[in-house]
């Protein structure tokens, strides 16, 4: 099936697609991974008015209530982990940014971190990518490259 047969299954409709699909950003081309955690920044912008803990439940929310959300869509449309579906973007980048403040430079830092992480995809991101599969799976390996990307991050704050 074609990719563009494939996104005129999704409903901006149902919630769970409007959410999967960050708001509709994941629909936009080039790199719709990218449009999805663009749509992560003003969250975190907002969050980040909150405290730690706060944060913290907001970002655990997301995160779980992505594996009903992405998994749903991407059972609805017929395919696992479809480039569109971005909620996984979202919660990754969140993970990014726990504990961080709300700079211009951190912010680009954390979306460069994650994104990095995120495409390439080394160990055990990678591995975890192809091998779980329904809504944990296209959540889980996002949350593995916010991980990664919250350490280096963290690093980098520490030296600078």
């Amino acid at each position: 099936m074609s990719d563009d047969a494939t996104r005129a299954r999704f409903d901006l409709r149902k919630p769970h697609h409007f959410l999967a699909l960050g708001f509709g950003a994941g629909l936009l081309r080039p790199a719709p991974g990218t449009w999805g955690t663009l749509v992560a920044i003003p969250i975190f912008l907002l969050l980040s008015y909150f405290s730690p803990l706060v944060y913290i439940l907001v970002t655990l929310v997301v995160s779980v209530a992505g594996i009903w959300i992405c998994g749903q869509c991407a059972e609805d449309i017929g395919e696992h982990d479809h480039g569109a579906i971005v909620w996984d973007e979202i919660a990754g980048f969140l993970v990014t940014m726990t504990l961080v403040e709300a700079t211009w430079l951190n912010i680009l830092l954390g979306f460069a971190l994650f994104r990095c992480f995120d495409i390439v995809k080394p160990w055990p991101i990678g591995y975890v990518d192809r091998k779980v599969r329904g809504g944990f799976g296209i959540m889980i390996d996002d949350i593995i490259a916010g991980l990664f990307s919250l350490i280096i991050l963290h690093l980098i704050l520490k030296l600078i």
